[in-house]
């Protein structure tokens, strides 16, 4: 017969305390992964589930429930224990020094809603150079608006001293750098898009063309020579044949103009009416919306007057049915920075369109709530 293999004592009273040691390890891993699944299932990451757990705060993660700024903090190396409570009251924004922005505009006494408040009005650049200076304490002057920018704080005060404009104004005027020279310091705007901005602060460079320049058919041009985006032209020509439909009869007189072609028109202008007239009611190479190739002049066949035409009627009630809004309106002259145009329209979508026209807007104050960045 065979002998039984036994174990010696010595090994079996090791491998029952390795048995058990083995035990408490596996029931403290399940133990641990539990707790960390309840935290990633709220939100939390794996990183800050850890800390969270570490530093025994499971119970206030929970009863506060899923927190992004809590997250940020739990995973920053800038984590306060004694700010947590702020932490959870303070809006979340995705910047790279979040934790370490809070702290500061903590220390400096900024309430937590006023912290939500500054964070979301600038980048994380814009909040790091704000928390450097001394605590400012009417925030709601300019930063109750959404628009506002907090790099341009200082530009608020100044024009709102100088001016004594409201807070609405100043901050819409100085987001359009209204408050600088015209033609100075322009913003370069180098991509084409139906939603873009130009005007006596934002230019375009001598070579800019706009995407996919298209001839326009004399059907609907005063010559064979006007060229347009074709996303507008596409749209001229629905407006176009919507207002034949009703008797009217459109016609684009001038569209799309290159660099050079408006140095051509200042030239002809100044040797006509001089430099003065040029400075007041010519844009200046560069600055012109007819460079965007998104802007057109629009006249009547029936008449030579267009502003008192029945087709200028037709088009003031139905142009943002078709993407087109009245760039230069009379009453906002101030803000658009020219004079009144009753013929010149611009495409910008049929969405922009009708908030302008609903809310009766000129486009700069369009671009400077929602477009802006």
């Amino acid at each position: 017969m065979k002998k039984k293999f036994r174990l010696k004592k010595s090994v079996q009273k090791k491998l029952k305390v390795f048995g058990v040691v083995l035990g408490i390890f596996l029931v403290a891993f399940f133990f641990y992964s539990s707790q960390i699944a309840s935290l990633t299932r709220l939100g939390y990451s794996k990183e800050a589930s850890r800390n969270i757990l570490f530093q025994f705060k499971k119970d206030y993660v929970l009863s506060v429930g899923e927190n992004k700024t809590l997250n940020a903090a739990f995973e920053s190396d800038d984590y306060k224990e004694k700010y947590l409570d702020q932490y959870s009251k303070i809006d979340y924004q995705n910047h790279e020094h979040l934790i370490q922005n809070i702290n500061t505009l903590i220390k400096k006494g900024y309430s937590n809603s006023n912290i939500s408040m500054i964070l979301a009005h600038g980048s994380d650049r814009d909040v790091r150079d704000f928390a450097k200076r001394d605590k400012i304490n009417y925030l709601e002057e300019f930063f109750s608006l959404p628009y506002a920018k907090l790099r341009n704080y200082d530009r608020y005060v100044d024009y709102s001293n100088e001016t004594g404009e409201d807070d609405e104004t100043t901050v819409l005027a100085v987001n359009l750098d209204m408050d600088k020279e015209d033609y100075k310091d322009s913003v370069v705007v180098k991509k084409f898009s139906t939603d873009m901005l130009v005007n006596k602060h934002r230019s375009l460079e001598k070579d800019y063309e706009p995407d996919d320049l298209v001839s326009i058919d004399s059907e609907y041009a005063a010559d064979d020579t006007q060229k347009g985006a074709r996303v507008a032209v596409n749209a001229f020509i629905s407006m176009y044949e919507a207002a034949k439909k009703d008797g009217y009869d459109l016609v684009i007189n001038s569209s799309y103009r290159s660099y050079q072609d408006q140095v051509d028109i200042c030239d002809t202008y100044r040797d006509l009416y001089g430099e003065n007239y040029v400075t007041n009611y010519v844009a200046k190479p560069g600055f012109s919306e007819h460079q965007t190739g998104l802007s057109f002049d629009i006249g009547s066949r029936n008449s030579n007057v267009f502003a008192e035409s029945e087709e200028y009627e037709w088009i003031q009630e139905n142009a943002h049915k078709y993407g087109f809004i009245q760039r230069f309106p009379e009453k906002y002259e101030a803000v658009t920075g020219f004079r009144a145009e009753p013929w010149h329209y611009r495409y910008v979508g049929k969405k922009i369109a009708k908030y302008i026209y609903e809310n009766d807007i000129p486009f700069e104050e369009y671009y400077a709530m929602f477009l802006d960045s």
